[in-house]
């Protein structure tokens, strides 16, 4: 049995018959043309390609932008599963900002005992400029990612959380807008819930964090790093779609208190400012005096109560993969509830008896940095060489608290359009959030990460991994 067939696919039960969830979609896929489809399959990437829909991978000696790979078969959720994640979506979320409040005021969790002063201390992520400062409206995460995995009917566990500057919300919308350009008629045969509404409420959402002075309507804009940076096709996008001021630094200054952009008509002011500029870079006088990415002054306007800046400076402590594997219990200090989302288990290589298991075990985990992200630093068991598990081994020797491990998941399946017929590949989930004093809102969708390689567990698009449109099912 392959891997693939040992795992929990999300369209097919063993038998062979389809679930309920996909039962429309495969009754009208099962009366297409395959020629057609293969043809719609070629134009799905020519349109990603002319719209510019690519990103830079690091790290490349060639430096060429690739296109991430689109499959047109739709993941599809039912109502009663979303609602269920939605209940554990907010649960964390709502976590995690008491959670980043209270490290940069109290620290009561860590008075309690309930997490180690030690992952603050050297955490690079936590800025000593936050504390005793609380954003406009109580908010540090604005927008907010939750990586989910499903290894079975009602198994659904987060893989980590992305609170510092999440993405991918651009592929989301595109997904959906190119599989509604090219099925529309599928679209009046299965019942699936809007996610083209998410630009509009990402407006609302960070004009309801605007400074307590602001005056009319809040000014937003979107700052980034440029043409340059990987994701810069999402900031242009996003920034389009919400009808916000694409900005950089060098468009950014620091004048009577106000942090103002400039435009056609002279300098105005910002009262949002939707960072994608890392914390390092946003503001030279604070944080790196090289960075010409930022605004000088800006922490300073600021503190000082006169910009939002989303997501606050400092969310980032809780995308660390050490802190990761305590939010069971941030999520039942802060909400007095048992997660109802589970985390993957988790060893941390900083104690000595994890240490030793991890060792024992190598070629059968899988192995994170602490501050890794995009599928870079990590070490999969399995698929890895004696080399290689010999290359780690040394790694987590020397600075065993710069690692986390974890087992290796059997990741549920979705099927993916091939030559041949649909074909299983393994999936993750990263749904989207707002949060603001009005409240949290979860778009009904979010971006689907696919392994296009058959047997592969790497969603990362740096690594290969493709994506889909994700399909919430109405009631």
């Amino acid at each position: 049995m392959s891997e693939a067939d040992a795992s929990f696919d999300e369209m097919r039960i063993g038998d062979g018959s389809v679930r309920p969830a996909y039962e429309d979609y495969f009754g009208w896929f099962d009366d297409q043309d395959a020629k057609l489809l293969m043809r719609k399959h070629r134009d799905a990437e020519v349109a990603f390609r002319r719209t510019g829909i690519t990103f830079n991978v690091y790290g490349q000696n060639e430096a060429e932008e690739r296109l991430i790979p689109f499959d047109m078969v739709p993941r599809i959720i039912t109502a009663d599963e979303w609602r269920r994640l939605t209940r554990g979506i907010e649960q964390r979320v709502s976590a995690i900002n008491a959670f980043i409040h209270d490290l940069y005021h109290r620290q009561e969790i860590v008075r309690a005992g309930r997490i180690p002063e030690r992952l603050l201390r050297n955490n690079e992520a936590w800025l000593p400029h936050m504390v005793g400062f609380t954003p406009p409206g109580g908010v540090y995460t604005h927008i907010v990612g939750i990586d989910l995995v499903r290894t079975g009917p009602n198994e659904f566990f987060v893989l980590e959380d992305n609170a510092r500057t999440p993405s991918g919300v651009s592929y989301m919308l595109q997904n959906r807008e190119t599989m509604m350009a090219m099925f529309p008629d599928l679209f009046t045969r299965v019942p699936v819930r809007t996610v083209c509404d998410y630009p509009r409420r990402l407006a609302k959402s960070l004009a309801a964090c605007a400074p307590a002075g602001t005056r009319g309507k809040p000014n937003v804009a979107v700052l980034t790093p440029g043409i340059y940076n990987s994701a810069y096709y999402e900031h242009a996008f996003i920034a389009d779609q919400m009808g916000a001021e694409l900005v950089e630094g060098s468009d950014l200054r620091v004048t009577d208190g106000r942090v103002a952009m400039r435009t056609t008509r002279g300098y105005e002011p910002v009262d949002v400012l939707y960072r994608r500029v890392d914390d390092e870079f946003l503001d030279p006088l604070t944080f790196n005096p090289d960075s010409v990415l930022g605004v000088p002054g800006i922490m300073d306007v600021y503190r000082a109560g006169g910009i939002t800046i989303a997501n606050a400076p400092g969310t980032g402590v809780a995308d660390d993969k050490a802190i990761y594997s305590f939010m069971p219990d941030i999520v039942e200090f802060y909400t007095g509830q048992k997660p109802l989302l589970p985390n993957v288990e988790t060893w941390r290589c900083a104690d000595p008896e994890s240490l030793a298991y991890v060792l024992d075990n190598l070629a059968e985990l899988v192995v994170k940095e602490v501050h890794g992200s995009g599928g870079y630093g990590m070490l999969i068991g399995p698929a890895a060489s004696k080399r290689e598990l010999a290359e780690f081994r040394a790694k987590l020797e020397a600075k065993p608290s710069n690692y986390i491990a974890q087992p290796t998941l059997s990741l549920s399946t979705c099927p993916i359009f091939t030559r041949s017929g649909l074909a299983p590949r393994h999936v993750d989930l990263r749904p989207f959030v707002l949060v603001s004093p009005e409240g949290i809102e979860i778009t009904p969708g979010g971006l689907t990460r696919v392994a296009m390689r058959k047997g592969s567990l790497v969603v990362n698009s740096s690594q290969g991994g493709g994506t889909k449109d994700t399909w919430v099912l109405k009631d």
